[in-house]
């Protein structure tokens, strides 16, 4: 059976805003193809992924990354057993945490123990740990404790991985890659400089009229290319036995589409649809486009660059198709009207809801799972 290998690229027009900030409150940049473009890390968009499905792919569940393992494990031992009383929960949770090989540590803040770096857990292994944790009493086995927390993960655990630096055995190869999304053109950062006036003092007439605040914030504008690639055969083996492989690549791609990182969003608001979307379905390897902007798109003053960028898109598709007898094995296209054009000729353009359907049957299929409901009327 041939492997299978979804690549999503994307190209999003985000208005003035500043989703992802650096450690001075910028937004964040990278210099690509000698000029500097904005940037949006891919932990940014990762975390903005996994709050959109944990909100909207409610028969796959999601799970739990954090520090406070021994806080969380305890209240789910509390909810087994009403009879443990809570400094007792925690101190169960935290024995058997320990006897898992898991570094228990006290934290800098807060008066319970935490793990000394954050550990994924799905909600299922959390209730099998507690489980344990009420039937083994002092009989811990560090064997039994790890199969647990290496069973049954979570739909965003199989897909973006595990790293346990102290006991590799729990770790999980992530089966979705995420790119940090770059603009397809140089950008140059504006500033917004802001008064906040203060209701109160402006009624008082022996007050002068000036601002309560006054600050700047920096933005930008851009057009993104945005990419990400999932192993469906990997995140199947994640998943497990008989898992739903197909609605699991659907509920990512649905997240990845119509998620956003909400930094500054109440200043900006400036959510945003992507204007292109291509999907293709591979047996060999992932193949990013991002080379189809290495030479930054250059138009004329206000003829906007999204037909342009969407033309050297198809434009580089077709050259790396043609250069390494690389054609994908499938191909579909989501565009938004005339602007997307020149992607008809890469393969189907489709709504959106009919490409999560049609890819969640291409992959249940190629990976011998079961083909779940249609998902169009959720995309």
């Amino acid at each position: 059976m041939p492997r299978t290998i979804i690549d999503i690229h994307v190209l999003q027009t985000v208005p003035p805003s500043n989703i992802n900030r650096d450690d001075t409150g910028s937004p964040k940049t990278a210099s690509y193809g000698g000029v500097r473009r904005a940037r949006v890390s891919s932990q940014a968009w990762k975390r903005a992924i996994r709050k959109h499905m944990a909100g909207t792919a409610e028969a796959l569940a999601t799970g739990v990354r954090s520090k406070r393992v021994v806080e969380l494990l305890g209240e789910e031992i509390r909810k087994q057993s009403d009879s443990t009383s809570q400094d007792a929960s925690h101190e169960l949770a935290k024995a058997v945490l320990t006897a898992g090989g898991i570094t228990v540590k006290p934290p800098r803040k807060g008066k319970l123990d935490e793990s000394g770096y954050l550990l994924f857990l799905s909600a299922q292994q959390v209730e099998s740990l507690a489980a344990y944790a009420l039937t083994a009493g002092e009989d811990l086995v560090k064997k039994d404790i790890q199969a647990l927390i290496k069973n049954k993960n979570s739909i965003d655990l199989a897909m973006f991985g595990r790293m346990v630096a102290d006991v590799a055995d729990l770790n999980v190869d992530a089966s979705v890659q995420v790119a940090h999304a770059l603009s397809v053109h140089a950008v140059e950062n504006e500033f917004d400089y802001f008064t906040a006036v203060d209701d109160h003092k402006e009624n008082d007439d022996e007050e002068d009229a000036g601002a309560g605040m006054i600050g700047t914030i920096e933005f930008n504008s851009s057009t993104l290319y945005r990419y990400a690639t999932i192993d469906a055969d990997l995140l199947a083996r994640n998943l497990g036995e008989d898992a739903p492989v197909g609605e699991a690549v659907g509920a990512f791609l649905r997240s990845f589409v119509r998620s956003i990182p909400s930094g500054k969003k109440n200043t900006f608001a400036n959510g945003t649809l992507p204007d292109a979307i291509v999907v293709a379905v591979r047996q060999d390897q992932s193949i990013s486009y991002v080379g189809a902007f290495e030479t930054p798109v250059q138009t004329a003053a206000g003829s906007g660059r999204v037909t342009a960028a969407v033309e050297a898109l198809a434009r580089y598709a077709k050259d790396v198709a043609d250069a390494y007898n690389a054609d994908p094995d499938k191909v579909w296209v989501t565009a938004v009207g005339a602007k997307g054009a020149a992607l008809d000729q890469l393969g189907d353009r489709v709504s959106l809801g009919e490409l999560v359907d049609q890819v969640i049957t291409t992959v249940s299929d190629r990976t011998g799972a079961a083909v779940p409901t249609p998902a169009g009327q959720t995309a």
